[in-house]
Order: structure tokens, then sequence, then C-alpha cells
């Protein structure tokens, strides 16, 4: 039995029509993804089943009792979530009923043996045990730490976060509710990879409907059960995940163009057969096909509208293009990059070091993503990069002829007064036609190109940037979130002209899909711990190698000893966080060419005094190794790791790296066995 249903909705906002004929129903425990290009009604769509829109025509039937919750793309946070005195409190609010019944609990128990024996006390303790009440502060740090916040965010004021913090929050709070219907309005906004994957999994878990409206095609194919799509005003219905729904929808499309053609043909053949009975007189045949006519016209065949999409090209407006760089794009070494102190007079007086990088290098063409938790650093970086920001330290060089092209992630306030047309021309010295034409690849068509740029929504705002960097001459482009407001057909689009673009690019991304099909490399940033800068590392391979290593145990920390291995001869990284201590010289890579070589019968076997030594640091290094790895899988196993996402993480990145050290310690132990004295 559904628990929602649209019947015959339609929605209109003055004379244009958002949704026409819209039929449609969610079962308990249905995950759907809502799909469509921008402004196809997706979040008019959840209002209406949220009950905060009504529709025109049609209705939107509810059952009786449904909870429902509802995220929308900004934060818009009620007054009992505004007045919390901290964030923890804000969001454990949303279990309200726990919350009464923990109250209840509280005032039956202070009234003595009499209120704990009652019948009342038996109803609300079963009820609350029933809820998972007693697990409630276990659940809501669970569920702030997945969605990125820090244990010293949970005694701030709701009042005092970000707008994306309070976005976040929101939606931890609705996690928290459990409501039998969660409707999510783009809820990966502002949310790194981490928490992306971490609330895949929440959403998974779940056993009640969801309604989700994403561009995030990796999260809805992680989530999602079922498709819906909204285009031309109408909604259809698909089974599976998104790659599922691509494919069915390809398959509909052709099968709808073949059938209208069709449809075409016989409409066209049979007004071609009633001409030729009228001038032969013959009435009867006429009239014949006169109603066969009507009778297909009366039932009429349209073929789905081509979708219009982004038309990138890496043809440079103007006929002119940017010129060959040379080999070596970017060049960073042992560089911090921050923010330089602030004027006299300010709280702090020192410079903000965000992030350490000791060695990073972009070759011409190559495409690397930039990747790592929010605040770690990222767009830091690029900026630094770009010029805007001065090393606190280090150097940053860009290679001979190299011209940065920098998308910010946070649009630029540029364009002050003037239409979508200006900001274009004054780009580039073309002529209104030429800019016109080449804006229509953007969507910019008619008199869209004279919109003025305070009135642009966030993806057309979007798509002129790519406009006006497109007009640029840059053999570099740095791009921070490119993805931001655009929709599905226009990522696509980007994807494919990035792919073919000869630029080098430095792409700051959590959209997986674009990492996957576009960056060859990454560069890896970790966040800093306990207030000290964060770190930035090479990965040499893609999107999914990286997730691949990083379950196998590779982290920034061992990355760094490797690369200190390589460069400086085995000095340490000075300060990098989680690097292990020295290790004892039968462990140290610099000795895995000798183990090799014993084994080949290439080594002489040692003095029993050294042999000796060394097997005692060996021995020494395997008892402390197995004691730490034992520590660390019951620290794994216990719920208040389980529960902590933080920690979790912390956790299973040091028990790779003791793995990673006592395979070490065992190869060298089999390595001095081999050159045991006889």
């Amino acid at each position: 039995m559904p628990i929602l249903r649209f019947e015959a909705v339609r929605r209109e906002i003055g004379t244009f029509v958002i949704l026409d004929d819209v039929s449609a129903a969610v079962a308990h425990g249905e995950r759907i993804g809502l799909v469509g290009i921008n402004g196809a009604g997706k979040t008019t769509l959840l209002r209406l089943a949220a009950g905060t829109d009504t529709p025109d025509a049609g209705r939107v039937v509810r059952k009786a009792g449904l909870s429902i919750g509802m995220l929308s793309q900004e934060a818009n946070l009620d007054a009992a979530f505004a007045g919390a005195p901290d964030l923890r409190a804000a969001v454990r609010a949303g279990a309200a009923d726990v919350e009464a019944d923990e109250r209840e609990l509280a005032r039956l128990e202070a009234a003595g043996a009499e209120g704990v024996a009652s019948a009342a006390y038996a109803e609300v303790r079963h009820r609350f045990e029933a809820r998972d009440g007693y697990g409630l502060d276990q659940r809501v740090e669970a569920a702030l730490s997945g969605l990125g916040f820090e244990a010293s965010d949970l005694g701030r004021p709701p009042v005092s976060l970000s707008g994306g913090e309070q976005t976040r929050a929101a939606l931890a709070r609705l996690l928290i509710a459990d409501p039998d219907l969660l409707l999510l309005d783009e809820p990966t906004n502002h949310l790194d990879v981490t928490a992306i994957e971490w609330l895949e999994q929440a959403l998974a878990r779940r056993d009640r409907a969801v309604i989700v409206a994403s561009h995030d095609r990796a999260f809805l194919d992680a989530v999602v059960q079922r498709i819906w799509e909204l285009r031309d005003r109408r909604l259809r219905v698909f089974r599976g995940a998104f790659s599922a729904y691509l494919t069915q929808r390809e398959a509909a499309d052709a099968r709808s163009h073949k059938e209208a053609e069709v449809h075409a043909d016989a409409v066209a053949r049979e007004q071609e057969l009633v001409q030729r009975y009228r001038s032969h007189r013959k009435y009867a045949k006429m009239h014949e096909h006169e109603r066969r006519l009507e009778a297909l016209r009366a039932v009429p065949v349209e073929a789905p509208r081509r979708r219009t999409s982004l038309l990138l090209s890496g043809d440079s407006l103007g006929g002119g293009g940017a010129v060959r760089s040379g080999d070596l794009v970017v060049s960073v070494r042992d560089v911090v990059v921050g923010f330089p102190a602030p004027e006299p007079g300010s709280p702090t007086s020192h410079p903000v070091a965000i992030a350490r990088a000791p060695r990073l290098d972009a070759q011409r063409g190559e495409r690397i993503g930039v990747v790592g938790p929010n605040g770690a650093g990222k767009t830091t970086l690029l900026r630094t990069i770009a010029g805007e920001l001065a090393p606190l330290e280090g150097s940053v060089r860009l290679g001979a002829g190299v011209q940065a092209g920098y998308l910010a992630q946070l649009r630029r306030a540029a364009f002050h007064g003037q239409t979508v047309l200006d900001a274009l021309v004054d780009a580039a010295p073309v002529q209104p036609g030429e800019a016109r034409s080449y804006l229509a690849r953007f969507l910019f068509r008619g008199d869209d190109a004279f919109k003025p740029v305070a009135e642009l929504s966030g993806g057309e705002r979007s798509r002129l940037e790519l406009a006006v960097l497109g007009v640029s001459a840059a053999n570099l482009l740095l791009l921070d979130e490119p993805t931001n407001h655009l929709d599905i057909p226009a990522r696509e689009a980007l994807e494919a002209f990035l792919r073919q673009a000869s630029a080098t690019l430095l792409i700051v991304s959590h959209d997986r899909r674009l990492l996957e099909s576009v960056c060859q490399r990454l560069w890896v940033v970790d966040a800093g711990r306990a207030g000290a800068p964060g770190w930035i590392v090479p990965f040499d391979g893609g999107w999914r190698a990286w997730r691949a290593a990083a379950t196998d145990g590779w982290t920034v920390a061992g990355e760094l000893e490797l690369q200190s291995r390589r460069l400086d001869g085995g000095r340490p990284v000075p300060g990098a966080a989680g690097a292990r201590p020295d290790l004892p010289p039968a462990l140290r890579p610099a000795a895995r060419p000798a183990v090799d070589a014993a084994r080949a019968g290439r080594r002489e076997p040692l003095s029993k005094d050294a042999y000796r030594r060394q097997r005692a640091l060996v021995d020494a290094d395997l008892t402390r190794l197995g004691l730490r790895k034992s520590q660390l899988e019951l620290a794994l196993g216990r719920p208040d790791t389980q529960a902590n996402f933080v920690e979790l993480r912390r956790v299973s990145s040091e028990l790779a790296d003791v793995d990673t050290a006592l395979a070490q310690a065992e190869d060298a132990w089999l390595a001095l066995e081999e050159r045991a004295p006889r």
C-alpha cells in the first residue's frame, strides 16, 4: 500500500506550467532518486510531497499519520533548532518522541519505587527501548561525525555555524528523527567525499522511504532503487539505480522516436490517399481514409524533445588559442599554504598555516584531481598556484609560457551592473553577434544574453563563468568545484570537454564521476590535527585506484615517508602527522634490496654478534607491532569507536600502517635467517 500518492498533479506559476498530469506512488521503504535538468520542477515536487506547497489541479494523498522530514537546498533553521544551547542538543531534538519518553521515565523514577513499579513506567520503558533510546546519544555523535563535524564542534551554538554547516546539521537532525518519508533536495551539497560515502551507507541502512533529488550520479547509484525523471513537465518512472535508468531511458527514447516517425508516416500516407480518392471522385474510399486519419490524429504520438546541453569546444572565440607551455607546468617545493598575518589589532597576529606540500609537479597536458576533506586546504592550494595567495614558506613556480585561468568555487562578484553579453564582450574583443553565437553553446539563447548577471541562478552563473574562462588563452585551468550548480547533462558535457582539452588541468571536486572519468592522477590533501597544518602528497593513479589503495591501507603519512626515502635519503618529513617512528636497520626500506640480494645468495653470512644484535631488534619490533595490532583490533570492535566516524577512520588508518610495518618486520626476519651464521 502506498504511503504517498500523486494523482494527476498540475502546478503552475503564473502562466508557466511546471508540472502537468504527474501521477506516481511511494511505497514503504522505497528509495527513489528524482532527476531532471535545472528548472524541471524537482524542488516543487518535493514541496508538494512535504505539504509546503499545494497543486493547482489533482491531489497529493498521504497515508494517515505519515511523518515527513524535508531537507532544503539552503539552510532554513527553525526557532527551536537555532535556539538550542549547542549543536549536540539541536540534533538530538530531532528525536523529540524519544526525548519525551526519556523525560517521562525520569519523572516516574523520581517518584520512587511506586513509579518504577507502575504499568505506565513499563509501557514507556518498552517504547523507549524499542526506539533505541539508550543509544540516542551514540547515534547523534555518529551522525555528526559522519557528516564531517569534529568533536570540538558539538558544543558550538547552532547560530554560530556557517550556511553549509547549518545544512549538514539539519541533515543530521533529520536522520536522527528518522521519519516515515525523508525528502532530500541536493543533500550532497556542502559534503566532502568521506561524508557523502557515510550518508550513502546511512540511507541504504534505512528501512523507511526516501526521495532524493540529486545531480550526484555516483550517490544515486549507491542509494536509490528507482528513478523518477522529470522532463517536459511530465514524470516517468524507471526501475533500478541511475546507471540502469540511463540505459532504459536511451532505449525508451529510441522507441519513442521510432514510434513518432511511424505515426507521422502513417498520417502522411492517409492524407495522400484522401487527396487521391477525392481527385478520382471515389468518395466512399475517401471517407474511409478520412476516418482513419481522424483516428490517427486522435491519438497523437510525440517523440521526447531533444535535450539542449552545453556545447563546449576547444576552439577559442575569435580564432586565437592558448600557446604551448613548457613540459613542467607547475612546480611546488616545500610549500606551506595558508593565510598571511592579519592587520595589526586583530585577535591573531600570526599567519595561519593550512597545509604543507613537500613536492608536487604537474606536467603539460596532465589532468590532476585535488581531493580531501572540507577545510583541509584544497581551495587554498589552488589560490596559491593561481597567485591570489602567497605561500607562507617554500616556492610555487609556473613553467615557461604558462597562462593560468582560475574558476573559483565561490563564483566571482564581478560583472556589477552588466548583462551576460557585456561580461563576455569585456573578456574577449569580439563582435556582439559572434559573442551571442558563442554564448548559445552555454545555453544563453535569445533574450537570455541580455539578462543582468545579478539575476542569474547558481547554475546560470556557473555556465557564464565557464564561458568567460573559455575565451581566455589559458593553458593551465585551475577549476574549483566546476560542477557546482550544474545539472547532470551539463556535467556530462563539461566532462567530455575536459577529457578532450589540451590544457593542463588541476581540478578540486567532490564529484566522483568527474574525478573518475577525467583525472589521471591525484593530489591528496589530508586535514591537520590539533591545530597543525595538513599535508598534500601526489598519488600516481586515478580515483578508483586511490580508493582501492586507501582500502588496502594507503595513507598520506605513509606516502610522505616513502617520498622522504626516495628524495631525502630516508630522512623523515618533520612533523608529518601519523608518521611512524624510525625503524631499526633491518626494517628500513634501504635494506630491502639487501634482503632481495640475500635471498639470491649474494650476501655473506653475518657474524654471531651481528646476527644476535639484529635478531634482537627484529624480535622486539615483531613483539611491539603485534601487540599494537591486537590493541587496535580490540579498539576497532568497540561500540564507541564504531559510533565515532572520525575515530573509526583514525584507528583503521593506524591499523593499516601497523600491518604494513609488521609485514616489513616479517620480511626482515626471513632475510636475517638467511644470513644466520653457519
